[in-house]
């Protein structure tokens, strides 16, 4: 099992849920987060006074999945989440050592199966 985090663009977070229920990829949990990577300071002008923007708004993804599900996962985020330009996002795959699905009780690989599979 693997936990797959993605940090995207806002404007492409409805993309990319589309693209991850086509995959077939159920069970995903969505925040706002602000963060800084290689895109390029932004100056805005607030309240008349101009502001030197260091973070950027992006939508945080992660989605728990079994190991048949990692690529297509990967794929689906970076099909749909691309642009060409800098502040595109990161996809993260980390190890997921356990996994409980609070409703059945079930562990592991059936805690991130989608439900009916």
């Amino acid at each position: 099992m693997k936990l797959v985090i993605a940090i995207v663009r806002p404007e492409k977070a409805n993309d990319v849920l589309e693209a991850l229920y086509r995959a077939e990829v159920r069970g995903v949990s969505m925040s706002r987060v602000q963060g800084h990577g290689g895109e390029l300071e932004r100056v805005e002008t607030y309240r008349g006074t101009t502001v030197k923007m260091g973070l950027s708004e992006k939508v945080r993804l992660e989605i728990a999945v079994s190991e048949p599900f990692v690529e297509p996962t990967i794929e689906a985020l970076c099909e749909s989440a691309r642009t060409g330009e800098v502040g595109d996002g990161k996809i993260f795959v980390v190890a997921l050592e356990r996994a409980i699905r609070i409703r059945t009780g079930e562990t592991d690989h059936g805690a991130v199966t989608p439900v009916g599979k």
